[in-house]
């Protein structure tokens, strides 16, 4: 992204790991220790279980030093009021919906999950163009269908605590839900599903295959596939809806991009599994969980 040149400080995640013998990881079964609203903590799994069992996480508190650069954890009226009223709610999916990079993971799953994973900070940072990044992390390991019908199987998605919680409300409240993110249709279909969000409010990018499963490379018409391209997602959902109020809900430089003039009018940070520092504090509201979120609409 413009205005954000080299790789920007990223804070991991810390957390206690247990292992539970689900089939998927819903939210209710991520139990978090109680905290202050300014010493909220982020939620994040760096390395995904080798068995599809669900995790639960216990969160440590983020240094108060951490927390004391940014001085828009607590949103101001006008936001509160737009978030409120808001026509529609565009939510990024990787380490946002989801705990997890699905391109890291993926790539793990496919034996180049250091090299991929170091791509992915970068194109996150905005250091790089997202298409370079997102073509250069995809050779390093050339995926074929069936190894991401494979993943999928053995992988099932992780949903970051609160968010089908989030999304019930919002739908509640009459506000349209939109997943638009850089990852993949085919790895984000199981936590549409899961969360009542259909096809046609998915903008994502799409794997291609020839007729042997061959990784051919991805859809480059797909706006989500391009630097910019989260942005342009936007301007077009609210275009097409004559939306008044929109906002963009996630963690990387390609979510601040939305917020743009025809585009989202509010970019919200959730820093719930990686806190991208120069993302964060250009945001309109830093929020750590989506409790917050959930609790601001009563």
């Amino acid at each position: 992204m413009e205005g954000l040149v080299g790789v920007s400080r990223v804070t991991p995640v810390r957390t206690h790991l247990r292992q539970k013998h689900l089939p998927f990881v819903p939210t209710s079964s991520l139990k978090f220790t109680k905290s202050s609203y300014r010493n909220r903590t982020r939620v994040g799994m760096n390395q995904h279980p080798k068995s599809p069992n669900p995790i639960a996480a216990s969160i440590q508190p983020l240094e108060a030093s951490a927390l004391s650069r940014f001085d828009n954890t607590q949103p101001s009226k006008e936001v509160l009021d737009l978030w409120r009223n808001a026509d529609a709610v565009c939510f990024d999916v990787d380490s946002t919906v989801c705990l997890d990079e699905g391109i890291d993971e993926l790539a793990e799953y496919c034996g180049a999950g250091k090299a991929v994973a170091e791509w992915t900070a970068r194109a996150m940072s905005g250091s790089v163009p997202f298409e370079e990044a997102l073509a250069a992390r995809l050779s390093l390991f050339n995926p074929s269908l069936s190894q991401v019908q494979d993943f999928l199987k053995e992988r099932p998605v992780r949903l970051s605590p609160g968010i089908d919680e989030l999304v019930k409300k919002l739908k509640a409240n009459n506000t349209d839900v939109y997943l638009v993110s850089g990852g993949f249709r085919q790895m984000i279909k199981p936590a549409a599903s899961i969360l009542g969000i259909p096809p046609e409010n998915v903008f994502a990018n799409q794997l291609l295959f020839g007729t042997s499963g061959e990784f051919l490379g991805f859809d480059k018409n797909e706006p989500t596939s391009r630097s910019g391209g989260k942005a342009t997602a936007v301007q077009q959902i609210r275009k097409a809806h004559n939306y008044k109020e929109l906002i963009m809900i996630g963690d990387g430089a390609t979510d601040l991009e939305a917020r743009q003039p025809g585009g989202a009018d509010l970019f919200i940070c959730y820093a719930g599994v990686q806190l991208r520092e120069a993302v964060a504090a250009k945001a309109n509201w830093l929020v750590f969980n989506f409790e917050d979120l959930i609790s601001s609409l009563d």
